[in-house]
């Protein structure tokens, strides 16, 4: 058949391939040694150092989410800790990851079983079923999952709910407590579509949820409902504070009025406006909570509220493509780090629009930016991050990305609505969302 790869073909290919000199080097050099290393373009990387003119004060050692996807949460614990320590004058601290991801794997199961009632009568492989089941409780999430998490139960010091075996190393928990969500939503269905009322079935949901509750306290212990906390600062000051709760403790001490934040994106896929609102269908956790709200902007608008931000010592949370042209030894995310064009001698065309549309790219990790370095014309050249992968890369876990990543593979970011033009947020605030697919690349979580 005209259409079939034919054994002629294939020889050819061959022929031409093993006549090549530069096929035959790399593949050599490649055989026992990483990909990036050898495509790695040194002269650029000696180029980068970590100096910036503009970095936050508050800086604090690096947290580590280990084998587990919550890096939305640990920048967000971050980013409360810079306002906590600046406070309280304090060297280190550190929020439970453990408290909050209790707390979004219980509401994602809520969350989960509510919206198979709501699409109880689309068949069992529908793609908006086959969406829900696929991964009701990943560890990912967005800003706004984040926001009604602390707004609903606060926080508490990683001291009153340690990490776990479970929270840190979340597949086997997160695949167990999956089937059992399957199976009720199965359940559910079924009673639904025989004819159940409304309440026997929210009678059943909590019944199932209690058997979730009972997993996660296994998996992760029972997060605590008051607490006192004491410390030290930097200069051995002794700091106490009693019978606290998890939303005095967010609202007194750390005290951000996370309403006040915008979730901007840069999104150039051609079925975007700029300028535009948007949430994703299905995508949450807390059902009573704030829907997923993104105002797309254009990246010079992004950058320059991120900028405005930094330069008033606050941190900005962000959300990105973390994996492309990303050295993790060395900290660098920087487009030109890797010469893949020349290591295959082919090219690698694809826009930032294109990477998105074509399934290429998506938001898959969030952290904080904790600086800028602006040049003599006022431009900036690269950005300070603070990962949540412990202290090994880069400047003891702080990384470097070069303003063109930024441009490419930089998606999200939360910043205070004064660094945002009236105009625009006076659009975040009173536009009407327009919804999403739930399989948009813009609804993806990091992770």
């Amino acid at each position: 058949m005209k259409n079939s790869l034919s054994i002629n073909t294939i020889e050819s290919f061959n022929k031409n391939v093993s006549q090549s000199k530069h096929t035959n080097a790399v593949r050599n050099a490649t055989f026992r040694n990483d990909l990036n290393e050898v495509a790695m373009n040194w002269d650029n990387f000696r180029k980068i150092d970590h100096s910036f003119s503009d970095v936050i004060t508050g800086e604090m050692p690096t947290t580590n989410q280990k084998s587990s996807g919550r890096c939305w949460g640990f920048a967000g614990l971050n980013l409360f800790r810079i306002h906590l320590g600046r406070k309280y004058n304090l060297k280190d601290f550190q929020f439970s990851q453990s408290y909050f991801m209790f707390w979004d794997k219980l509401e994602k199961s809520n969350y989960f079983l509510e919206s198979i009632l709501k699409t109880a009568d689309k068949n069992w492989n529908s793609r908006i079923i086959m969406h829900l089941l696929s991964n009701p409780i990943q560890d990912g999430g967005q800003w706004d999952m984040w926001l009604n998490l602390v707004n609903k139960y606060g926080v508490v010091p990683q001291s009153e709910m340690p990490e776990s075996f479970s929270s840190s190393r979340s597949a086997v928990m997160n695949r167990l407590i999956t089937r059992k969500l399957r199976e009720n939503a199965m359940i559910l269905r079924n009673e639904k579509n025989n004819g159940s009322t409304d309440e026997d079935l929210q009678k059943l949901k909590i019944t199932f949820l209690e058997e979730i509750y009972k997993m996660l306290t296994i998996h992760l212990g029972n997060p605590p409902n008051s607490f006192d906390w004491q410390t030290r600062d930097k200069k051995r000051k002794f700091i106490r504070y009693e019978n606290l709760t998890p939303k005095s403790f967010y609202n007194n001490h750390v005290g951000l009025k996370l309403e006040d934040f915008v979730c901007l994106i840069n999104c150039p896929m051609s079925d975007k406006q700029y300028n535009k609102v948007y949430t994703v269908e299905f995508l949450g956790n807390v059902v009573e909570g704030n829907p997923i709200r993104y105002l797309n902007v254009e990246n010079n608008t992004m950058k320059e509220a991120t900028i405005k931000s930094l330069q008033n010592n606050e941190p900005v949370w962000f959300g990105c493509d973390v994996g492309k042209h990303f050295h993790r030894d060395l900290g660098v995310m920087d487009i030109d780090l890797f010469d893949y064009n020349s290591f295959y001698d082919l090219q690698f065309g694809m826009d930032k629009a294109s990477r998105l549309e074509y399934g290429d790219s998506e938001m898959t990790h969030a952290m904080l930016f904790t600086g800028v370095d602006i040049d003599r014309n006022n431009n900036p050249k690269k950005w300070r991050v603070e990962n949540s992968w412990g202290n090994k890369g880069g400047d003891k876990g702080y990384h470097i990305m070069t303003d063109k990543w930024f441009d490419e593979y930089n998606y999200e970011v939360v910043i205070h609505k004064n660094h945002l033009p009236e105009k625009l947020l006076k659009l975040y605030q009173e536009e009407k969302a327009i919804s999403l697919d739930p399989w948009d690349p813009m609804g993806a979580l990091a992770k």
